[in-house]
């Protein structure tokens, strides 16, 4: 029986450890409206492997704090630390896309260094890059593996927080 308890001690810390680690890696998000349909829909669960500040691939779905205000002088539209799910379209160094806003793009004509590009699967109740520009990466929170509670299928590079989007 003495034996039982250090070792009942030893075993609670490392499963404490790993929650503590995995909880660092990984976030689930709760989805609120319908820019990311049929991708995402409201109410869907999604799994987020934390990857802040590093630069995604095209395609892939990311969680990222929302840029506000979207230009200098503008009053903020959310509260601060709003997180929003969109698909990365550019990366940095890539031609800017036509919809972006002549603001946002660098003189060249290309995203800018250090951002990325981001739109919502269904562009007419998304806001995104066409209205806030490129977004930093250090506003990247991380990439969105997998759903964990619906019959679609699992999120793919194309086509307990709440993110609105």
């Amino acid at each position: 029986m003495r034996l039982l308890l250090p070792a009942a001690v030893v075993l609670l810390a490392l499963v404490t450890a790993a929650v503590a680690l995995v909880r660092r890696r990984i976030v689930v998000v709760g989805i609120s409206g319908l820019s990311m349909a049929p991708t995402l829909g409201h109410g869907d669960l999604v799994l987020v492997r934390r990857r802040r500040g590093r630069v995604p691939r095209r395609g892939q779905v990311i969680l990222i704090e929302v840029p506000e205000p979207c230009r200098p002088g503008e009053r903020p539209e959310r509260p601060a630390h709003t997180w929003v799910v969109k698909r990365v379209v550019a990366l940095p160094g890539d031609p800017a896309p036509r919809f972006l806003p002549g603001w946002a793009c660098d003189p060249a004509g290309r995203v800018p260094a250090g951002h990325v590009v981001l739109l919502g699967d269904n562009p007419e109740v998304s806001r995104d890059s066409r209205h806030f520009g490129p977004v930093p990466l250090d506003r990247v929170l991380g990439v969105a593996v997998r759903r964990l509670n619906s019959w679609r299928p699992a999120l793919a590079d194309t086509g307990n927080r709440t993110a609105a989007h």
